[in-house]
This record gives structure tokens, C-alpha cells and sequence, in this order.
């Protein structure tokens, strides 16, 4: 008899096991969430949550309709957490330093109105700042917070902490988008970061939501020679 599993994570690791051990086959259909519910001892919701972060890992193919399916392939996904960039910053043993340069409400060129899937003109607060290491420009960060979904973020002044530091303590996000790009240093972002006009510079778009709820996109741009890690 199947020893009862309590928690969505305990649900996870024994669908994870079966499938590692082959009793749940690539192509294969596994019971439905009720069935496995039953099973484990556990509520449905406990069982969508474990199906549903094994299913945003690759490891499960889930369908409306046509049930969930051990994936043919599984995707291997790197995880790429969102960092204090201060403490980021300190860990390389660098003194952090902070200049807010801008912070007003305004309305966002169209391609943010998208990306945040907001009416147009929809007036967002727009918070613009460069983040220094031991004195020298370490990254610009160019954001947009929908200050209708994140309380409070009208009354907080940005110059004292930034809008990245802040957000990750006071707006808890469900998920989100990141694009990567390389880009060629305008004039603006080669004054800002110490650079020449033309430099390549890493770039990196991030739009976070609370559900469907979005709370805030993000460009931040980084200076010459930025190396980025992360985990697979």
C-alpha cells in the first residue's frame, strides 16, 4: 500500500521516482490527478501542484483534454534565479554603490504597453538608476513597476533603496520572461557605463507577473565585459 504523501514536494519525488524508474515510461499516460489523490492520500491540489512544477521542468507533457504524458523528450532547463544585484555586487567583494536618476509616472513606449499587456497609456512609475562596483558603473537598470498591482510603490522613495531590492522583498512574483541580448552602446548607455559608443554590452529584458497579474518589465544593461553563471 502506498504510503500516504503529504505535501507537494513528498507527490513530486514519487512521480519523479516512477518515472526515473521506468514505471511511467517516455509516451507514457500517467493516472489522472484524482486517481493519484487517491492513491497518495493527499488532496488534488497537492498532486496539481507537484504535476504542474514537473511539467514547467520538462519532465511531464500535460494536455487539456488528452490527460498528462511522461514527455518523449525532457527539456533540461537552466535555473536562473533573480538576485539582490547589491548583494550580488558584495559577494565579489566589490563596495556597492547606488545613483537613482530618475522616478516618475509616465506612459511607456508601445512595445512595453505589450510586453506588460497593459491599455494604452496606462501611466506605470518609472524607475531609472545605475548600480556601482567600488565606484565604477556596474549596471543600468531601466524599469517599469505597475504601481496598481504592487502596493505602496507610489509612496517609496528610490533613492534610498533601489526598485530591484525593494520589489523582491515587497511584490512575491509567480513567474516570468527573460530575453538576452547583445546590444551596441548608444551614447547614453556609454556615458552611464564608462563605455564608448558602439561597446557591446550584455543586455537583459525580464518581465515578472503575480499570476495574471504583472508587476513590473525591466531592461538591465551591463557593462563591457559582464560574465553571467548559472545552473543546470
Amino acid at each position: 500500500m502506498q504510503e500516504t504523501l503529504n505535501s507537494w514536494q513528498a507527490v513530486h519525488d514519487e512521480v519523479l521516482r516512477r518515472i526515473h524508474a521506468r514505471d511511467w515510461a517516455p509516451g507514457d499516460l500517467i493516472p489522472n490527478e484524482t486517481d493519484l489523490a487517491a492513491e497518495f492520500g493527499c488532496a488534488r491540489a497537492t498532486v496539481n501542484r507537484a504535476l504542474r512544477t514537473l511539467a514547467e521542468n520538462g519532465v511531464l507533457d500535460r494536455r487539456r483534454k488528452a490527460g498528462t504524458r511522461v514527455a518523449l523528450h525532457p527539456i533540461s532547463k537552466a535555473i536562473l534565479d533573480i538576485p539582490v544585484i547589491r548583494h550580488e555586487i558584495e559577494q565579489r567583494g566589490q563596495t556597492y554603490g547606488y545613483v537613482l536618476l530618475q522616478q516618475k509616472l509616465a506612459v511607456p513606449q508601445m512595445q512595453i504597453q505589450l510586453a506588460m499587456h497593459l491599455a494604452a497609456n496606462t501611466k506605470l512609475l518609472h524607475v531609472k538608476a545605475v548600480h556601482m562596483a567600488d565606484n565604477a558603473p556596474y549596471v543600468i537598470e531601466d524599469r517599469w513597476i505597475n504601481q496598481n498591482s504592487v502596493s505602496g510603490a507610489n509612496s517609496i522613495d528610490f533613492s534610498i533603496i533601489s526598485a530591484n531590492e525593494w520589489l523582491l522583498s515587497h511584490a512575491p512574483y509567480t513567474h516570468g520572461d527573460i530575453t538576452f541580448s547583445a546590444v551596441a552602446a548608444d551614447a547614453h548607455k556609454s556615458e552611464l557605463l564608462a563605455a564608448q559608443p558602439g561597446d557591446a554590452l550584455f543586455e537583459m529584458h525580464r518581465t515578472t507577473w503575480d499570476h495574471d497579474i504583472v508587476i513590473t518589465t525591466v531592461c538591465l544593461s551591463y557593462a563591457p565585459g559582464h560574465k553571467m553563471k548559472t545552473t543546470l
